[in-house]
């Protein structure tokens, strides 16, 4: 279908070359001034976060292409309103930045392992897509040379990236949603089929996303602010790619229903957690925001 093949891999682009636009090198070097909290979130979204979503999926009984579409998701890095959500609950907004460009290189390659080993286990009659060199090539195509573009953009261009900033952070949101409802049109009938069982894996992955961001940094006397960070980091993951990747990588518009589920009902407890964090906020201050 055209607009799968060339719209949805168009929007993404755009989604990551914004993310690019917010980015610099200083946020990769960034992680020297607070590695513990960095190394933390990192762990917590590349291992822990995995598990937990291996344990829904096999606690819930989903199965095949559903059960690799959500650890699809999962794999994915965190969503572009990650920052915004920290803001609002007074998280380390800066650690926030430093997560995001991190987690958008890591992903690169953590993301066909996670997925090449669920299809492996979950259909185990297609597991040779999963870690195919032209699919790799094309996850690091969609996900990391946009941003790279946009990081070259706001070095050469530093006055107009920041100027752009807000315009890109709406458009962003504007192509989840549009994606969002091309890949629940793709699929309708799968999303009815399976809504009932798909709503609380994906709303528990959420709480449990931000709970875990939370509370393990905090574990480690990590300072409020950056558990903030964490939290929001972990909590929001980028829909977008996921959804983009399952119909464009990896041809299965049955896949993309788990992200697509997610990317919808994530804000929610993203929401209420904002709303509670705020309220305690000048308990610690905050030097990031």
């Amino acid at each position: 279908m055209l607009v799968v093949q060339i719209f949805l891999p168009l929007a993404l682009a755009l989604v990551m070359f914004g993310l690019g636009l917010t980015l610099t090198t200083a946020d990769f070097a960034r992680v020297a001034k607070y590695p513990k909290a960095a190394i933390i979130a990192l762990v917590c979204q590349v291992v822990i976060l995995p598990a937990i979503c291996l344990g829904l999926v096999l606690a819930f009984g989903l199965k095949g292409v559903l059960a690799v579409g959500m650890m699809l998701l999962v794999a994915s890095p965190g969503g572009t309103s990650a920052n915004l959500f920290s803001h609002l609950a007074g998280g380390d907004v800066a650690l926030n930045i430093t997560l995001t460009a991190i987690n958008s290189v890591l992903a690169v390659f953590t993301l066909p392992i996670v997925v090449g080993l669920s299809m492996a286990h979950f259909m185990a009659d297609d597991a040779e897509v999963g870690l195919q060199p032209a699919k790799f090539v094309q996850v690091f195509a969609i996900v990391l040379v946009p941003v790279a573009i946009g990081m070259l953009v706001r070095r050469k261009f530093e006055a107009w990236a920041l100027k752009m900033n807000d315009p890109v952070r709406i458009a962003s949101v504007v192509v989840l949603v549009l994606v969002i409802i091309a890949a629940i049109a793709q699929a309708y009938q799968q999303l009815i089929d399976n809504i009932a069982t798909l709503g609380p894996v994906a709303l528990l992955l959420s709480i449990l996303s931000l709970l875990i961001g939370y509370y393990v940094p905090k574990a480690f006397n990590v300072e409020r602010g950056q558990a903030v960070a964490s939290a929001m980091e972990i909590g929001i993951h980028n829909a977008t790619i996921a959804i983009t990747l399952a119909l464009t990588v990896l041809n299965d518009e049955t896949m993309a229903i788990p992200p697509a589920v997610y990317g919808v009902l994530m804000y929610l407890p993203a929401a209420v957690a904002a709303r509670l964090l705020s309220r305690n906020r000048a308990v610690a201050p905050n030097p990031g925001v």
